[in-house]
């Protein structure tokens, strides 16, 4: 072959396999900005403790990971249901209107409630740490017979109603750097108690959303030196008002949600 024969055949054949990339990067493109995603969930998605809420019931804020997600993506239509205080049946019954055939991402976290995790601080803060690592081991025996059978059918519900979705199912940090800086409030053992108690949480959510097709994202890694009693801690110790206690701040939604969510999608 002559070289410009050569030199030109050379130059169609990285055309042609050029093009492809290009239609696939464009493809792409195209899919992203026609998401419709919805977020769905408890305090931890609503972004209870990060501030700048749209409402005072469900304390939806304007940091949580959602609402930074959409923002920085612009999918064709967002709807955030996720309110304060849901559980997996106020997920079924009152957050799931939005979800459709053409939804095509859903989020939710979802357990902690079921667990009664809220009642499970109160009792370390209020009774000492006898009474606390009681009250951790019935949440556990809670997420390990009964939280699963919830979990699921939530998750049938998001399936249902929107089964041509990609589900990213969030977990739950642990609250406390374990001998970290703090030298008041719960004992040592307490705070190893319920770090345990989201490890069991996040294990048991992760198997279930597995066992769904769904995606998983654990954010302990990314919490991992920002927890209670770390120097730099992306979430609340005890505050007033109460309800923002033990939730992420708005740098916990930016720096330790939003990454794990933004990889799982």
């Amino acid at each position: 072959m002559r070289p410009s024969r050569f030199i030109k055949a050379t130059a169609v054949f990285a055309a042609l396999v050029t093009l492809p990339l290009a239609s696939s990067g464009t493809a792409l493109a195209d899919e992203r900005a026609a998401e419709s995603y919805v977020a769905v969930g408890d305090s931890y998605s609503s972004g209870v403790g990060a501030g700048d809420y749209q409402d005072s019931g469900c304390k939806r804020s304007n940091n949580a990971y959602p609402v930074l997600w959409s923002n920085a993506n612009s999918p064709s239509s967002f709807d955030f249901t996720a309110c304060s205080g849901a559980t997996t049946d106020d997920v079924v019954n009152n957050q799931l209107g939005p979800l459709s055939g053409s939804t095509s991402l859903v989020s939710i976290s979802a357990g902690g409630n079921d667990a009664g995790f809220a009642g499970v601080m109160t009792t370390c803060v209020l009774q000492g740490e006898s009474a606390c690592i009681s009250a951790a081991e019935e949440a556990r025996g809670y997420i390990n017979n009964t939280l699963p059978g919830k979990l699921d059918t939530a998750y049938n519900a998001i399936s249902a109603k929107a089964p041509n979705a990609k589900v990213v199912v969030l977990g739950y940090s642990r609250l406390y750097e374990l001998n970290g800086s703090c030298s008041v409030g719960i004992s040592e053992a307490a705070r190893a108690a319920l770090n345990k108690v989201a490890d069991e949480l996040n294990e048991v959510t992760n198997k279930r959303a597995a066992d769904h097709g769904f995606s998983f994202g654990d954010v302990r890694s990314s919490f991992t030196g920002h927890e209670i009693c770390s120097s730099d801690s992306w979430l609340h110790s005890v505050t007033f008002p109460l309800g923002d206690s033990y939730h992420p701040t708005a740098a916990g939604q930016s720096g330790g949600y939003l990454p794990v969510f933004k990889s799982a999608v």
